[in-house]
């Protein structure tokens, strides 16, 4: 049986994780969030960490994060 998770980041669906025997895969499913698609995490947790890194909240305007 396969486990898997939506990520939501402020409202938005960022993408799905699913568990397999390196952790959990994320899947992307919103442009803004392609830069994780494909990568590996140790948990659903850590996949979501890494989605809201991603983005910032200023002046009530969500926005990408400069890294």
């Amino acid at each position: 049986m396969s486990k898997a998770y939506i990520i939501e980041v402020h409202n938005r669906t960022a993408g799905i994780v699913t568990a397999d025997e390196r952790g959990f895969s994320f899947f992307s499913s919103e442009r803004a969030f392609d830069s994780l698609d494909g990568q590996h995490f140790a948990s659903a947790r850590d996949a979501e960490r890494a989605a809201r890194a991603l983005l910032t909240v200023r002046g009530g305007r969500v926005r990408r994060a400069a890294f």
